[in-house]
């Protein structure tokens, strides 16, 4: 018996979802643009037009970082590389990360879109780090598990850059 009903009526489902996931943030659906939505409502993040080209997508708009332009990225499973804008390159990368890739699960063949950790890159910092090892920078650059750790802000808070609110942390796991 062939399985093409099934996979219909599941294609289907998944037409649904997206369709109100659309409706709800009144773009396209894509991993990107519901990162930055779920980064702008939880951190305080002013996006800007997608037709600007600024090497950013927002800026913030809370106490700590007010004014400093940012770069989202969410990746469902996090890897060792980081896509980066250099020239210009924004005051900050706010990474959502979904669990680490394991060796023997590198490609793995669903990566669920869930948070489980949270990471802020100061760019300066990040590349005048790069540079000091000798590593090329380019727009997806290695990035070792020490500067991945020093940049958690949670759940574990090790970069003291970005204090979370309990509201925040609570908002967070709502995407575990």
């Amino acid at each position: 018996m062939s399985d093409l009903p099934r996979l219909a009526e599941l294609l289907r489902a998944r037409n649904t979802v997206e369709s109100n996931i659309a409706k709800l943030l009144e773009c396209e659906v894509t991993l990107s643009n519901v990162g930055e939505h779920i980064a702008a409502c939880i951190f305080g993040i002013r996006l800007i037009p997608t037709t600007s080209q600024t090497g950013f997508v927002g800026i913030f708009t809370t106490p700590t970082l007010k004014g400093k332009t940012v770069d989202v990225r969410w990746y469902p499973r996090r890897g060792g590389y980081l896509n980066i804008h250099t020239d210009p390159a924004p005051d900050y990368t706010l990474v959502l990360a979904g669990p680490e890739i394991e060796q023997n699960e590198a490609r793995a063949l669903v990566n669920p879109w869930v948070i489980t950790s949270v990471h802020l890159f100061h760019m300066q910092e990040l590349l005048s780090a790069l540079r000091s090892r000798g590593i090329r920078v380019s727009p997806r650059v290695s990035i070792n598990t020490h500067l991945w750790e020093q940049t958690e802000i949670f759940p574990r808070q090790h970069n003291p850059g970005l204090i979370l609110a309990d509201e925040q942390r609570q908002l967070l796991k709502l995407f575990r």
